[in-house]
């Protein structure tokens, strides 16, 4: 019988490197997970080296922020997250049965608009492009007869199935439609990508990072010993439902959720402004295990 929760353990080291010494720099991390209904921290710690006084907020899309600033020299840091969550065994396809079946086209009250506006807003790429991506979304539509959840459910496995997990061949710049073109990237490209179709048909989807606990007898996922990317989209009357086009799959008992936003910019791990002219060296280590 399958299990009703999973405890996982998440360590998260980044460190930098740096060719001069720094002389100031202010930095901002997501690296808590989050707290609702279907996920619990149990414990959280985080270091810095250099020893920094923090400060935590929680953001606009919810997500718990730690902000610190260095204002004293220096050529390395180190930040490392340790974390222990429990997840409960949501069944991602119990929506599937319930009797408002939504379909295309969505329709939304004025109220609702006003507040999904930055999740249907689509890249800013070039008319053409988004044409091609639009007719490449209508697809979908048309072989499944329109169906929302099938359309949905096609798209994610495709991304899967059709597009190479290529580490290094793309990097922050890369766009949804270069990823269209080119059949490859990683997590992150493979969730924009999704994330761009469905606003193209009017669904509203943001972007989520976190973790994905690999190690299942059997399982092979990409995305392990690294940061995760996946999408969420709002159904009407389900709610945010997750899609992991990297990997084929609804998340549910395998997936740490750190940080929501409309794009990778909004939940980045870490990030930071240097006011200093510096050549940084980075390293990320995670790893992701279960524990009793």
């Amino acid at each position: 019988m399958a299990p009703t929760t999973r405890k996982l353990r998440v360590v998260h080291t980044t460190r930098y490197t740096y060719d001069r010494p720094v002389e100031r720099s202010v930095h901002k991390l997501h690296l808590c997970p989050m707290v609702d209904r279907d996920q619990r921290v149990l414990s959280h710690a985080l270091a810095i080296d250099p020893e920094v006084p923090t400060v935590e907020f929680e953001d606009v899309f919810g997500n718990r922020v730690t902000r610190f600033e260095i204002a004293s020299p220096y050529t390395a840091l180190t930040i490392s997250a340790d974390s222990v969550v429990e997840l409960l065994d949501a069944d991602p396809f119990a929506f599937a049965t319930t009797k408002i079946r939504p379909a295309f086209p969505l329709a939304w009250m004025p109220w609702e608009q006003a507040i999904i506006a930055p999740y249907v807003r689509p890249a800013e790429l070039p008319a053409p492009q988004l044409q091609e991506l639009f007719d490449y979304a209508m697809s979908f539509v048309e072989r499944n007869d329109a169906d929302l959840m099938e359309t949905l459910f096609a798209i994610n496995l495709t991304l899967f199935r059709e597009y190479r997990y290529t580490p290094g061949a793309t990097d922050l710049a890369t766009t949804p439609h270069d990823v269209f073109v080119n059949r490859r990237g990683v997590c992150q490209d493979f969730a924009n990508l999704f994330i761009c179709l469905s606003r193209l048909l009017g669904i509203p989807a943001r972007y989520v990072c976190g973790y994905i606990y690999t190690g299942n007898v059997g399982t092979n996922r990409a995305g392990s010993d690294a940061t995760h990317a996946w999408a969420q989209l709002y159904i009407p009357n389900i709610g945010w439902k997750g899609f992991d086009p990297t990997n084929g799959v609804l998340p549910s008992l395998d997936h740490v959720r750190v940080g929501y936003g409309r794009n990778t910019t909004d939940a980045t791990p870490t990030a930071g402004t240097l006011y200093t002219p510096a050549a940084e060296t980075m390293t990320v280590d995670v790893t992701v295990s279960e524990v009793e």
